[in-house]
């Protein structure tokens, strides 16, 4: 079975970090800095069809979370504190019900266990508008992506995955055909009535919906001893739009 990518950085006790939907390792590559300086082995992951990870046609949570276990396996890791954001939010839940005695501690960023709708299709539509043969550099996919994007930030997270597949072609580093055909599996909730008693947070944007209020009894029934915190002045990409918080919670919750 293929291992998936990574970056590892510093030296500790093992702290694995999984990206979000249409993202990257790099993505975390500044927090992870962070997190490394402060005595953790940090292992910024990309997920199957994702970064510099393997493709494949299959992808829905269970085989995350069993690729997560796989990489855990491979790098000799028992036990480890995990990090997901969004989809790798739903990774390390569905990872820890399912192998509770592998997480030291649980952190969920701005993604509950619940089922969300298919939302990003105006994202992969414009996606697959773009003539990426016939484009010769990043500013001409951004002016051609603004065309359907008119979020200029949600461009630039896009663009990161960009990359010179060789000279004069570019290409997505994450499977754009898959990934739209498993739109459905994306918003999937986690799987079955498994829980996980140990420490977990969940930190959401004060300007996101993805966590709400009445989503705490379903957090809860999953994740009984999780503890909910708020980024102030923050959407979905709570922890590029506010690190600083992002990372004083983090601690305060690691250091308990």
């Amino acid at each position: 079975m293929p291992v998936l990518h990574s970056n590892i950085i510093g030296e500790g006790d093992p702290f694995l970090i999984l990206h979000g939907f249409l993202g990257m390792s790099d993505n975390w590559k500044t927090l992870g800095s962070q997190f490394a300086e402060r005595g953790y082995e940090v292992h910024l992951i990309d997920q199957r069809n994702h970064g510099k990870s393997f493709w494949s046609d299959e992808f829905d949570y269970s085989l995350l979370a069993g690729d997560l276990g796989n990489y855990m396996d491979h790098h000799k890791i028992e036990k480890a504190i995990l990090l997901g954001h969004s989809m790798g939010g739903k990774t390390v839940m569905e990872f820890a019900c399912n192998n509770p005695e592998r997480v030291a501690h649980l952190l969920v960023a701005d993604i509950s266990p619940k089922y969300y709708p298919p939302h990003h299709q105006y994202i992969m539509d414009a996606l697959k508008a773009l003539p990426l043969e016939k484009v010769k550099s990043r500013s001409e996919a951004d002016f051609l992506l603004a065309k359907h994007l008119h979020d200029w930030g949600i461009r630039q997270f896009l663009l990161k995955s960009l990359h010179w597949v060789e000279k004069g072609r570019l290409a997505f580093r994450f499977n754009l055909d898959v990934l739209a055909e498993r739109m459905e599996e994306i918003g999937d909730s986690i799987s079955g009535t498994k829980s996980f008693d140990g420490p977990t947070l969940f930190l959401r944007g004060s300007k996101s919906e993805y966590i709400s209020d009445e989503d705490l009894p379903m957090i809860k029934q999953h994740f009984p001893s999780a503890i909910l915190e708020t980024v102030s002045d923050a959407g979905h990409w709570l922890h590029a739009e506010n690190p600083r918080e992002f990372l004083k919670y983090s601690l305060l919750f690691l250091n308990r």
